[in-house]
């Protein structure tokens, strides 16, 4: 399979991609070029193959308070909000799961968190992660935060995992 990623453009067409998350095809469809064009909230990048989407990563930059990044983290690092990347949102075609394209649009996703730090500063990557993602991202050593108070217990939440600069492997291109 040729894959390529690259930018959402205005003329994509979204409306037959489908992952089997509701939630994750409802942003896609609606909301992914909105934010992109219009309110300029995060970037959309697609894979595609022989034209057809089979994967989207939406990343936006962010900051985290010291105070929440694991303790052995936190050593030599200033005490006000730290610039990262956050990967809001990353979905694969259901008939593409299984086919390395959300591994690709992670990498991608490291990637551009090395290139922003270099070129205006990043000290790492956040996902919140749902529930049944969790083990995804930790494959590729995202951690979780401390826990923050005021969590709610009744229902499964994003967990907030932190992936350090340091633990992203240069690639070819970026050495």
């Amino acid at each position: 399979m040729n894959l390529r990623i690259r930018r959402l453009e205005p003329g994509d067409d979204r409306r037959q991609f489908t992952s089997g998350n509701p939630d994750l095809d409802r942003f896609f469809h609606r909301f992914a070029g909105q934010n992109q064009f219009r309110h300029h909230l995060g970037v959309t990048y697609i894979a595609l193959a022989e034209a057809r989407i089979l994967g989207f990563v939406t990343v936006a930059p962010s900051e985290i308070e010291i105070e929440a990044l694991p303790q052995e983290r936190r050593r030599r690092l200033p005490h006000y909000p730290l610039p990262v990347i956050r990967v809001a949102r990353l979905a694969v075609a259901e008939q593409a799961h299984g086919c390395g394209i959300g591994k690709a649009l992670l990498r991608f996703a490291l990637e551009l968190a090395r290139r922003t730090s270099e070129e205006i500063g990043c000290i790492g990557v956040v996902v919140d992660a749902k529930p049944e993602a969790q083990s995804f991202y930790r494959r590729y050593g995202f951690e979780p935060f401390d826990l923050l108070e005021g969590a709610l217990h009744n229902r499964p939440e994003p967990i907030p995992l932190f992936l350090p600069l340091s633990a992203i492997p240069r690639t070819r291109a970026s050495s």
